[in-house]
């Protein structure tokens, strides 16, 4: 016990110094914007985090602690209905105060506390709590990143977040390979020991039939060529409800890329960039990443094939995890797998056979999101590398497209 939680003492320090990281080169301004309803501030994810630790582990440690501040329960809790009321969600752009300084105050009065608890020593369920406050802050990492990215698009003077990266190594995509995979019964799901979320248990059997993966994401430069076949003009391509919401929207191109006088350029994290044909191509919704299988001639992968394949290739030392401005770095004929873009699948987000979500206000973090939601996997750029493997569910409505979503072909036989 005395070791895990020196473990999990050491590890949270990291992470809360992550965050902070993250944000050091945001002015109190950039912390402000709320772009879209489905985006945070930069100063909200600095105080949601903080409030969940003070709310599920403090608070139980220590019964009868005073809060920071007493309105933070309602300021900064994102969706847990039983821990009580909250500010509307796209209403958080509207929080101009507690000032951002007062917002590190709280994480730095909350840090300490959570460093003298780990050191006089919390019981077994607690320590789940910390386990589980770290993930969800490496989790609101990636939202940061991914909000940010969205809220400098959005400024029409287009301001970078970092400098930019170096261009990635010059030369053509790795030609896609279809690795055959075998069918029948296997199993998926995280096994017992190693941190998981809940959504990632039990292990179960599954069914798979014969079916070949593509060796790698889709590029920019092969979605160009779908685009110029008119790809976004060709409803028998597209579901209805796709079909419409890219009407509704005006979708021409993945979100983020924009057309000039020199041909197509994209917007990153560094600013401005001209489009690189050979990276992955990002920020796709699921109705643009299915229209695009049917186009090529294949379909999305289902999460089962998608994860066997994945922890067969980690437990081999086949796999190729991407690299985070290098995407074409992988060798030939290795399988790119992991930690480039979140990659689709045509699994619909629900609950794994003998689910149980955790018990109390947890109970909310993953189980009653199960429902018209479908499910991503492998990691972004932006991906905290401790989430990046075989069994993490990531999810979002089919028409989500800020995150770093793109996909991989799958077909039969």
């Amino acid at each position: 016990m005395l070791e895990r939680t020196a473990a999990l003492a050491a590890r949270l320090v990291e992470v809360r110094r992550a965050t902070a990281e993250l944000c050091r080169p945001l002015t109190p301004e950039d912390a402000q914007v709320q772009s879209m309803p489905d985006a945070s501030p930069a100063k909200w994810h600095l105080g949601h985090t903080t409030w969940f630790f003070e709310a599920f582990v403090l608070a139980r440690a220590q019964p009868g602690r005073r809060p920071f501040h007493p309105a933070f329960g309602y300021l900064f809790n994102s969706y847990y209905e039983s821990a009580g009321p909250r500010q509307p969600r796209p209403e958080r752009g509207l929080l101009s105060r507690p000032a951002l300084e007062e917002v590190l105050r709280y994480r730095a009065e909350v840090d300490l506390a959570m460093a003298e608890a780990l050191g006089r020593g919390l019981p077994g369920e607690l320590l789940e709590v910390v386990e589980l406050g770290i993930a969800h802050e490496e989790q609101h990492q990636e939202l940061l990143l991914t909000d940010l990215k969205h809220a400098f698009w959005s400024n029409p003077l287009h301001p970078a977040y970092h400098p930019a990266p170096p261009p990635a190594a010059a030369g053509p995509a790795q030609p896609l390979e279809w690795l055959a995979r075998p069918g029948g019964r296997a199993e998926i799901g995280t096994p017992p020991g190693a941190f998981a979320f809940d959504n990632e248990r039990p292990r179960h059997p599954v069914l798979v039939s014969p079916h070949a993966l593509g060796s790698r994401p889709v590029t920019c430069g092969e979605w160009l060529a779908f685009m110029e076949d008119g790809g976004y003009d060709r409803p028998d391509l597209w579901m209805s409800d796709g079909w419409a919401a890219a009407r509704r929207q005006a979708w021409r191109a993945p979100l983020y890329w924009e057309a000039g006088g020199e041909g197509w350029r994209q917007f990153s994290l560094g600013g401005m960039r001209p489009l690189d044909p050979v990276e992955p191509v990002a920020h796709v919704s699921w109705y643009e990443a299915d229209a695009f299988a049917r186009w090529a001639g294949a379909r999305l992968p289902t999460e089962a094939e998608w994860e066997l394949a994945a922890a067969e290739a980690a437990a081999d030392g086949t796999f190729a995890e991407g690299g985070r401005h290098h995407p074409a770095a992988a060798g030939p004929g290795a399988r790119q797998l992991l930690g480039d873009v979140w990659e689709w699948t045509s699994s619909g987000y629900g609950p794994y056979p003998g689910y149980r979500p955790l018990a109390g206000a947890l109970g909310e973090y993953n189980g009653k999101f199960m429902v018209s939601q479908l499910v991503l996997r492998g990691g972004s750029c932006a991906t905290p590398r401790r989430h990046v493997r075989p069994g993490y569910r990531n999810f979002f409505y089919p028409d989500a497209r800020w995150q770093f979503s793109g996909l991989r072909l799958a077909r039969d036989g």
